[in-house]
């Protein structure tokens, strides 16, 4: 809890606005509510302002009022932002009037709001599934400069705290990319270190994972994380990160030291970046339930701003994390 509470503690100092465009979901308004009161961030809820206090009254929500609501039948900025959009979308054969229509679904009206610099991120998801969340994201916020894949990070607090940064580790990618290539896997990396100063508060020390310790086995999957270490040395110079090796090498000194004596951080690793989906996925929940590890996320990255995914069996209190940690993103920290 000491994790949740610091980055709650950190967002309310930040002051960045974020959608929550599931306004007349219950977990989602009730969320809001106690954002709003404890100043986590500043809230923007999308609907008609008069059913929306109202569904919020009937709740015994008092702290509403305070969100800026924008409602999509009377928003002053809809033909504006229509303009651009059909002119961003001209190439996908995207009209004026198609995008008006699109205004109308508040997932599209809040991508756009950050977009055009009216809010700084987004949490959506308790209603809707992940690609009607994320469609409107790729589709106009795209992609951070230079990087051309979003990937998904678990922050994993660990009972035992000698183990990463104080029982802290940040595994990638969990959560979006089944099968990365050389580039694709560095930019994970890459990602995955400023996601980690943003939210963990902490300099990530990054072990690229494989089968194989500095060449212990040859084959292509190895030479693909070889490849990778160095396309995301190249890509960021100042990144502290290795590879490849074996997890154990990574999180024990004593391994690190014997299977990878001429890296630094070989045993010191805090960031874990897993070569494909299906070992990064597999690996968070076996330390979940087997060494009863809280899995913080998944927490998007990569896209040029920041925009989270919840489940929909989310609870009041995922949304309000989930929401402290845009506003971290936002923040860039």
């Amino acid at each position: 809890m000491e994790f949740i509470e610091r980055i709650i503690s950190n967002s309310k100092k930040l002051h960045k606005r974020i959608v929550l465009p599931e306004s007349f979901e219950e977990r989602t308004i009730r969320a809001a509510d106690q954002i709003l009161e404890k100043e986590i961030a500043d809230i923007i809820l999308i609907g008609n302002r008069d059913e929306l206090l109202k569904f919020a009254s009937k709740q015994g929500l008092r702290n509403i009022e305070r969100a800026r609501i924008i409602d999509p039948a009377g928003f002053d900025k809809k033909d504006e932002y229509a303009e651009k959009m059909a002119e961003m979308r001209k190439s996908k054969g995207l009209t004026k009037e198609q995008a008006l229509k699109l205004l109308d679904d508040p997932l599209y009206l809040a991508t756009m709001l950050i977009k055009f610099k009216e809010a700084d991120g987004e949490v959506a998801g308790a209603m809707n599934a992940t690609g009607d969340v994320l469609r409107p994201a790729f589709q106009f916020i795209k992609t951070l400069p230079g990087i051309t894949v979003v990937s998904g990070v678990f922050f994993m607090l660990l009972r035992d705290k000698d183990f990463g940064e104080n029982g802290i580790l940040v595994f990638a990618d969990c959560a979006v990319h089944p099968d990365p290539t050389e580039q694709e896997l560095a930019e994970i990396a890459v990602t995955t270190a400023k996601t980690t100063r943003a939210i963990g508060g902490f300099e990530p020390r990054i072990a690229m994972l494989s089968f194989s310790t500095n060449g212990s086995a040859k084959h292509a999957l190895c030479d693909k994380v070889i490849n990778a270490t160095r396309i995301a040395k190249d890509l960021d110079p100042t990144l502290e990160i290795d590879g490849e090796m074996q997890a154990d090498a990574a999180i024990i000194e004593s391994i690190g030291k014997k299977k990878f004596p001429n890296s630094k951080m070989a045993g010191k690793a805090n960031v874990l970046i897993f070569p494909d989906l299906q070992s990064g996925n597999i690996s968070y929940k076996l330390v979940q339930r087997l060494a009863q590890a809280e899995a913080i996320g998944p927490v998007l990255q990569g896209l040029a701003a920041p925009i989270n995914d919840l489940s929909r069996g989310c609870s009041v209190d995922d949304i309000i994390c989930m929401t402290a940690i845009t506003a971290a993103q936002a923040g860039g920290k």
